[in-house]
């Protein structure tokens, strides 16, 4: 998953003091589309622990699906995998809960914290099986260029590894070779 990032903070384990239901995020529907596509919306959980309820099921994958969003990404919960599975939608989250509880968004725009990464809207963000980065934007149009350098390098010594004609004094012949 690669896409930009729109933040805000959620609070699932308490009614909102003011404002409207978890069904009310018009200020977040249009920070999103601020945001270039491919989006990615990105939620700080505050409640203490993360996770007591999940903004994001079936209905609200959907929403994002249509703002142009490929991806979720919070340190709380989400829901409803198997039906947003099916739409493509990619999650990232700390736990999967049953209900979306009082879930409800606020400081839309925020800079956010999620496991020690900072967030600022807009960020480039890139996200694997592994878990979730940012990538400078200095640097992002260097990336795809030093990750195949790397992926090559990497692959000669796997597959020198495979071979019959391993061994530790030629491995470490293959790992000074600069590549």
């Amino acid at each position: 998953m690669v896409g930009y990032a729109a933040t805000a903070r959620l609070r699932s384990g308490e009614p909102p003091i003011v404002g409207g239901t978890y069904r009310d995020q018009a200020d977040c529907w249009n920070s999103i589309l601020e945001v270039p596509p491919p989006r990615i919306l990105v939620l700080e959980d505050m409640d203490d622990p993360p996770g007591r309820g999940a903004f994001v099921g079936d209905m609200h994958a959907a929403i994002l699906k249509s703002l142009g969003c490929v991806g979720y990404v919070t340190n709380g919960a989400v829901r409803e995998l198997p039906a947003v599975r099916t739409m493509g939608l990619q999650l990232f989250a700390g736990s999967v809960a049953v209900s979306h509880a009082y879930a409800h968004i606020f400081e839309v725009g925020a800079v956010i914290r999620l496991g020690g990464m900072e967030v600022r809207p807009g960020d480039l963000l890139h996200g694997d099986r592994h878990g979730v980065l940012t990538v400078p934007a200095d640097v992002a149009a260097k990336v795809p260029g030093i990750a195949g350098k790397l992926q090559r390098a990497e692959k000669e010594v796997i597959d020198f590894c495979q071979s019959p004609d391993f061994s530790v004094t030629k491995l470490c012949e293959v790992m000074k070779t600069p590549k």
